[in-house]
């Protein structure tokens, strides 16, 4: 039998720097994962943090990480070729067969787009599989925009909208991403569906414009960004009224998710 507390060693393949704050490392791991799943990363004698899943590749995962702690920083000291310890994948993702045949709709914010990458990346190659694409995403300022490389990819593939906060170049869009939304061309509201991740202000106003678009409350997934300690549902750290966010989600159906509140 074995323990579901006990991480194995992944070695780093790869490690892209978006920010001075926020990198991606390309970790070797070899099973099922879904898109918004996460991943406990740690190092003896520092702890863990909770990583969602930002990429998905043959024998490979992608986790985008912000310094922002102890962890965290001692995650930035280590480079290709080196390992860190991993256990999971924990909770429950974005599942692609939801999406398949709708006119899909994301919209994130900062480092919400993680989670939801994996989703684009994939329907951004198989573009036969949905009706449509559209992708809202919305930083702080150019500076802190993340996945650049793959923004230039979805350009191509995609109805892309990519917002600042406030920039000093004029040829970028400003505002925030619920500005947007009404632009998102759909032509029948029985086949969309929308995904929405970000700060939990940035999700209440965003999913209340799709709403005013004619989105049914059923067809629309969040995912509630919530510091996970043990991804087994054990510590209650992570719980929202009766809800482990580790278990039930972190990804729900907005019939369910506008409900948890602490």
């Amino acid at each position: 039998m074995s323990n579901e507390y006990i991480p194995f060693l992944s070695q780093i393949k790869e490690v892209q720097k978006h920010t001075e704050i926020e990198y991606s490392f390309r970790m070797s791991y070899v099973g099922d994962v879904q898109p918004g799943q996460f991943f406990e990363v740690s190092i003896p004698k520092f702890g863990e943090a909770p990583i969602s899943v930002s990429g998905i590749g043959e024998g490979d995962v992608e986790l985008t990480i912000r310094k922002v702690g102890k962890v965290t920083n001692e995650i930035f000291e280590n480079r290709v070729g080196q390992s860190l310890f991993m256990r999971g994948p924990y909770g429950n993702g974005f599942s692609l067969d939801l999406y398949r045949g709708k006119e899909l709709i994301i919209v994130a914010g900062g480092t919400g787009v993680s989670p939801v990458k994996g989703v684009i990346d994939y329907f951004g190659e198989h573009r036969e599989e949905v009706k449509s694409l559209s992708v809202i995403a919305g930083f702080k300022s150019p500076g802190d925009i993340l996945f650049k490389d793959s923004i230039k990819r979805w350009e191509k593939q995609m109805n892309l909208t990519v917002t600042v906060d406030h920039a000093d170049d004029p040829g970028w869009k400003t505002g925030l991403v619920t500005a947007y939304i009404p632009e998102i061309p759909i032509e029948n509201l029985k086949d969309a569906a929308a995904i929405v991740v970000g700060p939990p202000v940035m999700m209440k106003f965003s999913v209340a414009e799709l709403l005013k678009r004619g989105i049914k409350e059923e067809q629309i997934w969040i995912s509630q960004e919530r510091k996970m300690c043990c991804g087994l549902g054990k510590c209650g750290h992570c719980k929202m009224d009766d809800t482990y966010i580790c278990l039930d989600g972190p990804v729900f159906n907005y019939t369910k998710g506008k409900k948890l509140f602490d």
